[in-house]
């Protein structure tokens, strides 16, 4: 691996874990370094960063807030 790659891998310890986890992401970037950008978008998608990802999690906690608040009103009366 290229001594930039590696360098950019340690500085970002999430990157480093993702490649741990997905080896075959090691092998490509060895081969072909250029790849690193598709390597960080395969990453957010592991991680759930992306923003369709993100919005589905904060519509899942609205949902879940919205039952809370109607389970406590229920609770109320």
């Amino acid at each position: 691996m290229q001594p930039a790659i590696y360098q950019q891998l340690t500085n970002r310890p999430d990157l480093k874990h993702f490649i741990r986890m997905n080896p075959e992401w090691y092998r490509k970037l060895t081969r072909n370094p250029e790849e690193f950008s598709e390597m960080e978008k395969a990453a957010k998608v592991f991680y759930g960063k992306t923003i369709p990802q993100r919005i589905e999690r904060l519509s899942g906690q609205m949902q879940m807030i919205s039952m809370l608040i109607q389970m406590a009103g229920s609770m109320k009366d």
